[in-house]
């Protein structure tokens, strides 16, 4: 969520989800690294707790974006946003520290990154140019329909003032 001050409590929501979707994302990975070295007990534990951790991060974002204020055309745009964050800032500087520690595998992991946040940007982008259209096209349905129906009743409403019964 992106606002000029937010809040101590929007930031601990922010902190509280991005490491509730870390959780998951490490709970997963160790759970395929568990199942590999033929822990399998061990990987449905890891599976089940990520699970409960994606559950609690859903939590922190029906806060952060509640559903009333939300709509696909808003979540596109948070959406974009977010990617664009990532290919124009974050990703660029975290390579350039790399750089300066000589770390080449995490040069390469951000060049990577910020290949797919760009194209992630763009295919948001293009959705939202799509659905826009749609929206626009069904506004114009529904004007059509509405003038039709009024049509419709203003003739009605003539032929019963001629016609009494």
């Amino acid at each position: 969520m992106s606002t000029t001050n937010p809040s101590v409590t929007i930031q601990n929501l922010e902190s509280a989800f991005a490491g509730e979707s870390m959780a998951h994302i490490k709970y997963r990975y160790f759970a395929k690294l568990a199942r590999a070295a033929g822990a399998e007990e061990i990987a449905l534990t890891f599976e089940a707790t990520a699970d409960q951790e994606i559950m609690h991060a859903f939590g922190h974002l029906d806060l952060l974006y509640p559903k009333t204020e939300m709509t696909p055309q808003r979540a596109l745009e948070i959406a974009i946003e977010g990617e664009t964050y990532e290919y124009t800032e974050m990703y660029p500087k975290f390579r350039h520290l790399a750089i300066e520690e000589g770390n080449h595998a995490a040069v390469a992991e951000y060049d990577e990154q910020i290949a797919e946040s760009k194209v992630h940007a763009e295919n948001f982008k293009r959705t939202l140019e799509i659905a826009a259209k749609r929206f626009a096209a069904l506004a114009k349905v529904e004007e059509q329909t509405q003038h039709k129906q009024k049509n419709c009743l203003r003739k009605t409403r003539k032929a019963s003032t001629k016609n009494p019964t």
